[in-house]
């Protein structure tokens, strides 16, 4: 179980951790909060319902990395663009489809993140300062989402490529040297923890 996730009984799993692990899961978890941001909460004497009619914003967020979790629906990299459609076209109905969903998007990506620091916060240290983390199958779909968040987010930062993450790719020979190494490493670890969690929720 070291180092991967393993499928637990009722669809869930688990994963052994060591202290240095569970910090930096925690840290990151936590930035990626920061960088989600905290979201609109009803005012005092609001109504709650309103806010989910609550309208949001109608352009892409400048931060590249933001961008990145919160790309335009139409047009975006994935050749997903409608091909009738123009460009002006394109970014009206992008806005639009923004508006309306970019909100709830980010409340989802922002319970995920906290499901991560409450289940790493709820752990029990063994002996050497390591445990083991057991999620429940709701729990694992947040991970999973978080997970996602996460390596996108460092993948931008790194500016990684599909080529770059190939067994021969470019992350794998950074030398030690190198000031991106850190976080490569992380980005690794993060995808293997994602790969082996996807593994472990198979039939």
């Amino acid at each position: 179980m070291a180092g991967h996730f393993e499928a637990t009984p009722g669809g869930g799993a688990a994963v052994a951790l060591d202290e240095v692990e569970i910090s930096i899961l925690r840290s990151l978890a936590v930035q990626l909060l920061e960088l989600i941001g905290p979201g609109d909460t009803p005012a005092e004497g609001e109504d709650p319902l309103a806010a989910l009619f609550t309208e949001g914003p109608s352009k892409p967020p400048s931060d590249p990395a933001l961008a990145r979790l919160f790309p335009d629906a139409y047009g975006g990299p994935d050749g997903s663009a409608p091909q009738e459609k123009s460009v002006e076209e394109l970014r009206e109905l992008s806005a639009e489809f923004r508006r309306f969903t970019e909100n709830d998007l980010r409340s989802r990506k922002r319970e995920d993140a906290l499901a991560v620091v409450r289940t790493l916060d709820a752990l029990s240290p063994a002996g050497g300062g390591g445990a083991v983390l057991t999620l429940t199958a709701d729990e694992c779909r947040s991970w999973l989402g978080s997970l996602n968040d996460l390596r996108l987010t460092i993948g931008t930062r790194l500016e990684v490529s599909d080529e770059d993450e190939g067994e021969d790719g470019s992350l794998y020979r950074l030398p030690d040297s190198d000031p991106r190494k850190p976080m490569v490493m992380a980005y690794l670890w993060l995808g293997a923890l994602q790969e082996t969690l996807v593994e472990s929720l198979m039939p």
